[in-house]
């Protein structure tokens, strides 16, 4: 059974977590049709801000332990919590990762995925591909009865099977009426290790990958992460809910 920090959810809950979910995952589609050449970070903050708003959601991530945004835009080297400027503009070429959480209703909604920017290199666009297909597998896995141990091990075989690296700093995590709960999800481990998943259990699943080194470091601004050889990372996400079916992708686009 899981430990008393991990809130399990029921039916009511759950359904206000799927109406949060839905809304961010619109959200994140509409951004990720605007980030093109040209394009500058902080008009997609605005438009996500207008956005949610007009959902009759709230920003997740705007004020979130001072975070200045409502969304994260990371570019290039740029791992996760990006800070969106207007001197951040998109050039073809660039890899933009997006990560960003509505509240609705109480409840809380976590996405986030990356895209390549106009003719993307074959290494990135592969990069792109591998981790997202990381995320897909991981879903699959998040049975009840399964571990936390297997989404890592599945996550972490994905990578290193590509020739890229895991970023072992940064992790997934339970989420419900808190943006971050309990139980931490790796993007590594062992199979057939760590927590039961159980029914009820929401999960933000969310691999980064690197083309070079796992190793990363936050930038003077105390919140942008940048991997230490100045290489490209890529960062997916889904909310999902673990279920007597299976896993329910909450924040499918």
């Amino acid at each position: 059974m899981p430990t008393k920090q991990v809130e399990l959810k029921g039916p009511r809950e759950l359904e206000a977590m799927r109406a949060a979910g839905r809304i961010a995952a619109e959200v994140l589609a509409y951004l990720r049709s605007q980030v093109r050449p040209g394009a500058c970070a902080s008009d997609l903050d605005r438009m996500a801000r207008e956005e949610i708003l007009r959902r009759g959601a709230t920003p997740a991530f705007l004020g979130y332990r001072g975070f200045p945004a409502a969304v994260c835009v990371s570019v290039n080297c740029e791992v996760v919590h990006g800070i969106p400027s207007a001197q951040k503009i998109f050039r073809s070429g660039d890899i933009v990762s997006l990560d960003f959480g509505v509240l609705y209703e109480g409840y809380y909604g976590d996405t986030a995925l990356s895209v390549g920017v106009g003719e993307v290199p074959v290494e990135v666009r592969r990069l792109m591909e591998v981790t997202e297909e990381a995320l897909q597998k991981a879903i699959s896995v998040s049975y009840p009865g399964n571990r936390l141990g297997d989404i890592g091990h599945i996550i972490q075989g994905c990578a290193h099977r590509a020739g890229l690296s895991v970023v072992r700093d940064f992790v997934g995590h339970g989420i419900g009426r808190n943006l971050h709960e309990e139980p931490q999800v790796l993007n590594y481990g062992a199979q057939g290790t760590g927590l039961r998943l159980v029914e009820g259990m929401v999960l933000a699943i969310e691999p980064m990958f690197n083309l070079g080194t796992s190793e990363v470091a936050v930038l003077e601004d105390g919140w942008t992460v940048v991997t230490c050889d100045g290489r490209p990372s890529a960062h997916f996400e889904h909310t999902v809910a673990i279920t007597e079916q299976g896993p329910e992708v909450l924040t499918k686009i």
